[in-house]
């Protein structure tokens, strides 16, 4: 193995397990009443993202919805040319952002906040402007990326992405979601077909 990938992967391991040791189970908690709240109401989940957290984004809102908490993707970058029409007073939207600083996402959040949004960060730091506009604040943050540079997002995707993961599993939890449902939802594919032969055994 590489030196370079050696310390790389060094490197990731030691970043997610300090996100893993200090991930903050009570604002997981209070986001997901939040959305469950919003639900019980009509509104809606979106998430959004400019960069590569954009992409992160566009798998968490497919994510939740395969598993009972129907999400939309909101472009980080378009919703300031119309596409916050999507969202609607009450809506909950997910903003993800490591440095919580990005030009860009500061205009598309004062426009989600002016259509009265219910914003939830995951950023990095609890003191970003970000942070600073959201209801609720999931820290995701790293030191290192795990190159040379870093400055590249690696590690720091990993991080956003572990911890919408968790609050995914909570909001599945409190949907009861269970196998019919899922496949329902995921009928194609190897994960349809094997939930499928299970109920035939």
């Amino acid at each position: 193995m590489s030196d370079s990938i050696a310390a790389f992967l060094e490197t990731v391991t030691a970043e997610f397990t300090q996100v893993i040791d200090t991930m903050d189970i009570p604002a997981l908690m209070k986001a997901a009443d939040l959305i469950s709240a919003s639900q019980a109401d009509g509104a809606r989940v979106h998430l959004t993202g400019i960069g590569k957290p954009g992409y992160v984004a566009k798998y968490l809102s497919s994510l939740l919805s395969s598993t009972g908490t129907p999400a939309y993707f909101l472009d980080g970058t378009e919703a300031v040319h119309g596409s916050s029409g999507q969202v609607c007073p009450g809506d909950v939207v997910i903003a993800i952002s490591n440095s919580g600083e990005t030009q860009e996402l500061k205009a598309t959040v004062s426009t989600l906040l002016a259509n009265k949004a219910h914003v939830i960060a995951c950023t990095r730091s609890e003191s970003s402007w970000l942070a600073a506009q959201a209801e609720v604040t999931l820290v995701a943050g790293v030191a290192q990326e795990g190159d040379d540079l870093n400055k590249p997002p690696r590690a720091s995707i990993l991080a956003e992405t572990v911890v919408l993961q968790a609050l995914s599993i909570e909001l599945q939890k409190r949907h009861a979601l269970n196998k019919q449902d899922y496949v329902k939802w995921h009928p194609g594919g190897s994960l349809g077909a094997s939930i499928r032969q299970e109920e035939k055994q």
